[in-house]
């Protein structure tokens, strides 16, 4: 996809849902979640999104180690890590890890009343639920997630260069119309 819009494919209540799709094979995942926990791991919160329940995690440090093994990737912080199954699981047999592993990637950006108002990146297993979304850094909030007395554009960056990298697609002047930081 080479075009600067995504794919519309859900309307939230207050907004519309953009959906750039990402390839789901084990090397571009790799290479996505490792290129997020160690270029932009002081800038990000992540965790799972679902109805009822958000976990916006910030890592502590930047990973100490992050290897693979039996298709899951291990991102680990010293004290404490998580896994992603990104490739074939084989222990469990087919079912589980057809089940477990990635099956659907995808940049998003949320509009608020027509603008951008987030960014992020999320990831799926087999049966459509959820395993992490990354809540890139916001033009209107800090690292902590306070509120901005000015607007800070190039907090887009993470976001213009994982499009960049992973879809072909330059930076968009229109995520530059964000008013200000709303969910």
């Amino acid at each position: 996809m080479n075009s600067t819009r995504g794919t519309i494919v859900e309307e939230l209540g207050n907004g519309t849902v953009e959906i750039f799709p990402l390839p789901v094979d084990e090397a571009t995942l790799n290479s996505l979640v490792t290129d997020i926990f160690t270029d932009w791991w002081e800038h990000i919160h992540f965790g799972v999104i679902v109805e009822g329940a958000a976990w916006e995690v910030a890592a502590p440090n930047a990973p100490v180690r992050i290897g693979s093994f039996d298709g899951y990737m291990t991102i680990n912080f010293g004290r404490w890590h998580f896994h992603l199954c990104i490739g074939e699981h084989t222990e469990s047999g087919p079912e589980l890890g057809r089940i477990r592993r990635c099956a659907r990637a995808e940049m998003y950006r949320i509009l608020y009343d027509g603008r951008p108002g987030s960014w992020g990146v999320r990831l799926f297993n087999g049966e459509g639920t959820q395993l992490m979304t990354v809540l890139l850094p916001h033009p209107w909030l800090s690292d902590t997630q306070e509120p901005l007395s000015e607007v800070q554009w190039d907090r887009l960056a993470a976001w213009d260069a994982l499009r960049a990298r992973y879809l072909g697609i330059e930076p968009d002047p229109f995520d530059r119309t964000a008013t200000g930081f709303s969910h």
